[in-house]
């Protein structure tokens, strides 16, 4: 991760959760899939009228998390040091109502990611994807040889499950990262 204030300004969090979720309040829980500075994490919890799971690989992100949590007196933000690649969330079957997945999708297993977190969702939970766009250069992110196309993020979700699929112009408030927003029937 780059120094958390130079990667704050690729992101206005805030409008882009309200593109990503039009409905506003989620009202159920919600995971993370690797929360980092807690970017998304604190404006999500002011959001969601039920428990973030902020899951990370590395302890000082999720130290980081539960600190800022604790500083804006968020209880309802969980960290959970977790490689979630390797061994999933550890959460039950259905137990969630909307998961983020941020920037992640160029992994090796971008589908079994996917399909994760489409077995922890209960019926007409939601997920968001937010990535690295590939069109243009960008100051941060991956290589842009392993950075997938909307339409392969599109392909990856529907082999995973997901239905519905709606691309997200992230472009004013995430200029160099597309986003895309499926709900489960």
């Amino acid at each position: 991760m780059p120094d958390e204030a130079y990667w704050e300004t690729f992101f206005d969090a805030n409008t882009a959760l309200d593109r990503l979720l039009p409905d506003g309040a989620i009202c159920g829980d919600v995971v993370e899939f690797g929360c980092g500075y807690g970017t998304f994490t604190l404006p999500a919890a002011r959001r969601v009228f039920g428990i973030v799971t902020a899951l990370d690989i590395e302890a000082e992100m999720v130290a980081t998390v539960t600190r800022k949590a604790e500083a804006a007196r968020l209880g309802n933000i969980r960290g959970v040091l977790r490689d979630f690649v390797a061994d999933g969330t550890g959460l039950r079957d259905a137990s969630q109502s909307h998961a983020m997945i941020f920037n992640l999708l160029h992994l090796e297993e971008p589908i079994a990611l996917l399909r994760e977190a489409r077995r922890v969702l209960g019926k007409g939970g939601s997920l968001s994807v937010i990535h690295w766009r590939s069109d243009i250069p960008t100051p941060r992110g991956p290589s842009s040889a392993i950075r997938p196309s909307p339409e392969q993020c599109r392909a990856w979700m529907e082999d995973a499950g997901f239905r519905g699929i709606e691309s997200v112009d992230l472009r004013r408030c995430c200029p160099y990262h597309f986003g895309l927003f499926a709900q489960l029937q």
